[in-house]
């Protein structure tokens, strides 16, 4: 019953032959021939999202790109990174049936990867004010996209984008011994609104980490104080952003910072002299909860001592705030089974806040910070998966292109009423709705399939986007 089977062929003339027998597809005969089927038929509703906030208005306003027509052209780039382009070539997919009339104007891929090649460094920066706008405009529209939480985390963290050859600029060996180019982000999230990226920069493969990140942590948390003014904000990153102008990037701002210290020498004396009666077990991994003496019996512990950082500089630089330390117990590989350890050993994750949070609270914040790893996964698993430049800006600019991408996708999966969805996701469910094109009595019509199992969200999106808002509930 419509089972297939598949046998071995034989080779003939060097050629391997594969025998299928399917009982399906001998019925059809495929044939590219259709001008009104729309394989993006969502794109209308997430970018119609994105032009009701005024995206084509900033691209004129903003950006100077020596390029004819660059609002089109951006437009298109981002269309076809939502649409699940990863590369120049992947935007035909734009050009495909009757997309065209529903996405407006396009260009074919050479012309795409032109306008590219004209973007300098300061038109990258354009790109990025071009984001922050858009998100100050989407974040009325969309009251969710910024949750209402009474804390907001700014992250930083940077990744090794791979590539293979020495022809793309700036191409070196990372902090993780991969040969690439570095991308820093910056996002901003709640604890239940899922990240949106503030800014981003591509910068040469070898770059440290810390590099230039209280620039990037200033305008992030100018964004975060737009959006979400009178609010509790909390900046969070490794140890690789801790440096001094980074913490001062939050602390002069009267934001809260709370940033993994390298365990220095200053770090190291302070986690000595605490006491062995001040550690306090934590709710973590395989941890189990002592009902008669109400406490948590786990391998990791945590501590807190009054801490001075960054003593090597002028007084008026140090930073008095608090060493908050959590501790995990190190096992023994190969301790024998029926042998005890003589004394127990621990790895110790400290890290420096000025927050008034309690101390178990304050730690398990700042493990929130690990967030941002599923942003730069989501990243790579989209439009960042390729940087189809040889040239750097180019590059560079795909990434600010990238971010738009993903920052419309999280406003629409909110608007849609998905607002844990992942950009994969959300092309799934509504952006890659198949369509037919029709008209009807001087009117067009997006004839999509019946009992679509996100029909509803689909049209949630659809009101959001075109100005009705969400439909009133039958």
């Amino acid at each position: 019953m419509g089972v297939g089977r598949q046998s071995i062929g034989r080779s003939r003339g060097g050629i391997f032959e594969v025998q299928l027998s399917h009982t399906h597809t001998r019925r059809f005969t495929p044939v590219f021939d259709e001008d009104h089927v729309v394989s993006a038929g969502g794109l209308p509703a997430v970018m119609g999202l994105a032009q009701r906030a005024g995206f084509t208005g900033l691209l004129k306003a903003r950006l100077t790109v020596p390029s004819p027509n660059e609002p089109v052209k951006v437009r298109a780039l981002v269309s076809g990174m939502l649409a699940g382009a990863d590369t120049i070539d992947g935007m035909d997919i734009l050009r495909s049936g009757g997309t065209q009339k529903v996405v407006g104007a396009v260009r074919a891929p050479s012309t795409l990867g032109t306008h590219l090649r004209s973007y300098t460094h300061g038109h990258t920066l354009q790109l990025g004010g071009i984001n922050r706008d858009l998100l100050t405009n989407l974040a009325p529209m969309v009251p969710t996209l910024f949750g209402g939480d009474p804390l907001v985390m700014v992250d930083l963290d940077d990744t090794i984008r791979e590539v293979h050859g020495y022809a793309k600029q700036a191409v070196a060996y990372g902090y993780n011994h991969v040969k690439g180019l570095n991308a820093l982000v910056a996002t901003i999230s709640t604890e239940h609104s899922a990240p949106v990226i503030a800014g981003a920069q591509l910068r040469r493969g070898n770059v440290k980490s810390g590099d230039h990140a209280a620039w990037h942590a200033t305008r992030a948390l100018t964004l975060a104080k737009r959006v979400r003014p009178a609010t509790q904000i909390m900046g969070r990153a490794d140890s690789a952003f801790c440096t001094c102008d980074f913490v001062h990037a939050f602390q002069d701002a009267g934001c809260w910072f709370s940033v993994t210290i390298p365990q220095w020498k200053s770090v190291t004396r302070a986690i000595s002299a605490i006491r062995e009666d001040a550690w306090v077990g934590i709710h973590y991994t395989d941890a189990v909860f002592e009902e008669d003496t109400g406490e948590w019996i786990s391998d990791a512990e945590v501590a807190e001592v009054p801490f001075t950082a960054f003593t090597s500089h002028p007084k008026e630089d140090q930073v008095t705030c608090r060493l908050v330390v959590r501790r995990v117990k190190r096992l023994n590989p190969t301790a024998h089974a029926d042998q005890g350890e003589l004394f127990d050993t621990y790895r110790y994750h400290p890290l420096i806040t000025n927050s008034t949070l309690p101390m178990i609270q304050a730690d398990e914040r700042h493990r929130g910070h690990a967030i941002i790893e599923q942003v730069m996964a989501e990243l790579k698993g989209n439009a960042l998966a390729h940087l189809p430049s040889g040239r750097f800006t180019a590059n560079a600019a795909w990434l600010q292109l990238a971010v738009l991408a993903f920052n419309i996708s999280r406003a629409a999966a909110h608007a849609a009423g998905m607002s844990t969805a992942r950009m994969s996701t959300l092309r799934i469910r509504v952006t890659m709705i198949p369509a037919r094109l029709a008209r009807h009595s001087r009117r067009r019509f997006l004839h999509y399939p019946t009992h679509w199992p996100w029909q509803q969200e689909f049209m949630t999106l659809w009101a959001y986007a075109t100005g009705t808002g969400p439909p009133q509930a039958a």
